[in-house]
């Protein structure tokens, strides 16, 4: 069984979580502290991937949360996987948006490949030895994912891929890519998914972009000029491919909603401890009853976000028809309040929330981009419009 289900369990505080849970909890916050909160401002100014620390995430089970134990993951529930994710970002939310990302395309690959094809990979990726990429986004197709074209053709024992990626995390550091590519007609039942080596013949990577935030993690391009992968590679069947990408995104937004969470949980505890140092007009910002209201509607925010993420995550672990949308609607609101929360705390540091000297600005920095990957804000809530206007269902 993997490491994650090894750790020793302590009794529960009253948050709701279960003994289990508690402890999940307990050994994210402590891996967090000690392998990336010293180191995070460093990989931010040096864009540096922390590849070691990432392995070692994975010695702990943090690289296969979600992923069956049969294929080497740990076999989590997705509300154990949020705690876990949250607890990562509280410290660095750009290396633990990597690891959910990871995480998403290792699930991707191990609920769809081959069995001989699992075997040689799985538990690898589950272990973080070896690190998937998540290649759906093209430079013509962002939030119409439906009408990408990247194509995939069968040639005997092998299919050819030629087309190009685009904002792929991870690309050019990784080792396996999990490819969305076209293989019959227009629109999304055209659409098949592939486990692609890296280092495949006739894979060229883009140069690695100047990013606002996420530096501890690479982004490129990825083209594909007469990528050769053996027919077994095909995950699912052909025409699967953008059914297994959007159930792969249900789980990616609850990750990276539950990343905007710990981004603002940092930036709140920050925000705390100013406000009991610092002195302005002869007394602690604390004493300051504007500051009082704003921490508290803060604080607010955030454990809202906290439950909405969570119950879209049991929402997922159950099975429920609504799932898709109750992750979008999470996905929304967390990386919506995970943002402002930021920004109100690095208000209440004054000019010293703009310095790399406190970790506000890189917070706010990391979390910013949370609203606009794993589907817009605005293709959320055209997401759930769609369901409150065509379905005859209550959302509860």
């Amino acid at each position: 069984m993997a490491a994650v289900m090894d750790w020793q369990v302590h009794p529960a505080a009253p948050t709701g979580l279960s003994e289990e849970q508690a402890a999940y909890r307990e050994a994210a916050r402590d891996f967090a502290r000690a392998q990336l909160a010293p180191y995070a401002a460093q990989w931010d100014a040096r864009s540096e991937f922390p590849r070691e620390a990432i392995a070692q995430a994975g010695e702990l089970g943090f690289c296969g949360l979600y992923v069956d134990e049969a294929a080497g993951g740990s076999g989590l529930a997705r509300l154990d996987a949020a705690i876990v994710f949250e607890e990562l970002a509280a410290a660095d939310p750009s290396t633990a948006a990597f690891i959910s990302i990871h995480n998403m395309a290792t699930w991707m690959f191990a609920a769809h490949a081959a069995p001989a094809l699992r075997a040689r990979w799985g538990a690898e990726l589950a272990s973080g030895r070896r690190l998937a990429s998540y290649c759906l986004t093209e430079p013509g197709a962002g939030s119409d994912a439906a009408s990408l074209r990247t194509r995939a053709r069968r040639d005997g024992g092998d299919y050819v891929i030629d087309g190009a990626k685009a904002f792929i995390s991870g690309a050019g550091s990784t080792d396996l890519l999990v490819v969305m590519a076209r293989t019959g007609g227009d629109g999304a039942r055209g659409i098949s998914a592939f486990a692609v080596p890296a280092d495949a013949a006739g894979i060229v990577y883009g140069r690695k972009e100047e990013k606002m935030g996420w530096n501890s993690q690479p982004t490129r391009g990825i083209v594909f000029d007469g990528v050769r992968v053996p027919a077994d590679h095909l995950l699912g069947a052909e025409g699967d491919g953008f059914k297994i990408a959007m159930k792969g995104l249900d789980g990616g937004r609850l990750n990276i909603a539950s990343c905007s969470l710990g981004a603002a949980q940092g930036a709140l505890d920050a925000a705390r401890r100013y406000m009991g140092e610092r002195r302005q007009f002869g007394k602690k910002l604390a004493e300051f009853q504007a500051l009082q209201f704003k921490l508290a509607d803060m604080a607010t925010q955030l454990v809202a976000a906290r439950q909405m993420v969570h119950t879209a995550a049991r929402k997922v672990d159950a099975g429920c028809a609504d799932a898709t949308v109750w992750c979008a609607m999470a996905k929304r609101f967390a990386t919506d309040a995970g943002f402002s929360i930021c920004n109100e705390a690095l208000q209440i540091h004054g000019g010293y929330g703009y310095i790399r000297e406190y970790p506000i600005e890189r917070l706010m920095r990391d979390c910013r981009v949370h609203q606009i990957l794993e589907g817009t804000n605005e293709i959320m809530r055209v997401i759930i419009a769609r369901h409150l206007l065509n379905s005859e269902e209550e959302l509860r």
